[in-house]
């Protein structure tokens, strides 16, 4: 077994270090995958599905109502989306299966979110989005519905909407 150098450990443990503290930004796909089959119970009770993301620029936000990170980047993720909805751009939070249906209605009832939100009741949703555990964890699908990236903690949203732009200017 080839010994580990001082600078790999330190390397890991600070990666490591950033995963914990949400501050990394993993991409993991580069190459544009296509987004999972999936379909969202809203709350209202409609379902959507992945396919219903084709032809816009799509946010889906795994998120729970107990998570700090998650509640602090909300007012943000309301921005970006009423920033771009005008041109093609959507957003999806799903709420993890540990959440209380209850906390989330009433979180998103009275933060007045304007877009949709998904309750995954079973987890099944997260485990086909490559069995997401950590919140927030969030991807950026593109209008051919290829997730484009993916964010564990928050993003830099700076970053984030120049991306969005580049997408919403694909035809």
């Amino acid at each position: 077994m080839k010994p580990i150098s001082a600078w790999s450990v330190c390397r890991m443990a600070l990666a490591s270090a950033m995963v914990v503290a949400g501050l990394l930004s993993l991409s993991g796909c580069s190459d544009s995958q296509a987004a999972p089959e999936s379909t969202f119970v809203l709350l209202n009770g409609s379902k959507q599905t992945t396919a219903d993301m084709k032809g816009k620029v799509t946010l889906v936000n795994f998120w729970a109502t107990s998570c700090v990170t998650c509640v602090a980047e909300m007012p943000r993720i309301i921005s970006t989306y009423d920033k771009y909805k005008e041109r093609g751009y959507d957003t999806l939070a799903v709420a993890m299966s540990y959440d209380p249906p209850s906390y989330v209605v009433n979180y998103a009832e009275t933060r007045k979110l304007p877009f949709k939100v998904a309750i995954d009741n079973t987890g099944a949703v997260a485990k086909a989005w490559g069995d997401v555990q950590l919140t927030p964890t969030t991807y950026l699908v593109n209008k051919r519905g290829e997730i484009v990236k993916r964010y564990v903690g928050e993003p830099d949203f700076a970053a984030l909407h120049q991306l969005i732009e580049k997408l919403l200017a694909e035809t």
